[in-house]
């Protein structure tokens, strides 16, 4: 593969990851509507899936989700806050780039599911009692507690993957049917 298809590639997935992450700031706008309603989830699948080296796939959703988070607690605390439940949320997140890099080939099917499997660990992993003080107790009943009081978040969040993988997988394999320079070399010889 030549290094301009490499960069035109690389390019347009950062710029699509770009943009899928500035709907965050409209759901910022209308928290009560749109909690949990964002395009994150989809990203780091996104980023798993498409990325040729995997220390971008890494990179990429994880700075660009560093970077809006940033942004995000300035306009909620007026400073910038970087809080250590933070590093959790990483880590999940990390493994839901993981998820997305076990997508050989981008279906309806396999998007769903990864989307499904990434939104249950991150629920399973995020809503830990002990992770967030004394909201809920730092039990096993608590923790019962924590995880039913995520299921709406977790549900928008659902529709959130599932509608933005719609738009990045969807629009990245249509982009790749009409430009040749968009395809990895393995899709090349094929």
């Amino acid at each position: 593969m030549t290094l301009q298809k490499v960069n035109t590639r690389n390019t347009v997935l950062v710029l699509m990851i770009v943009a899928a992450a500035a709907f965050r700031f409209v759901s910022y706008k209308y928290p009560y509507v749109l909690s949990n309603f964002t395009p994150v989830g989809a990203i780091a699948l996104f980023g798993g899936a498409y990325f040729t080296d995997k220390w971008k796939a890494y990179l990429v959703p994880l700075i660009t989700l560093f970077l809006s988070d940033m942004v995000l607690n300035f306009l909620y605390s007026s400073k910038i806050v970087f809080y250590s439940e933070s590093l959790w949320m990483y880590l999940c997140f990390a493994i839901i780039v993981f998820i997305g890099s076990l997508i050989k080939k981008a279906t309806v099917v396999s998007v769903l599911l990864a989307s499904i499997v990434s939104v249950v660990i991150h629920w399973l992993f995020i809503d830990m009692p002990w992770l967030y003080g004394n909201l809920y107790p730092h039990t096993l009943a608590g923790y019962g507690q924590s995880l039913i009081a995520a299921i709406p978040f977790e549900k928008n969040m659902l529709f959130g993957d599932l509608l933005f993988g719609l738009i990045l997988f969807g629009g990245f394999e249509l982009a790749k049917s009409k430009y040749g320079v968009l395809r990895a070399k393995t899709e090349l010889a094929v």
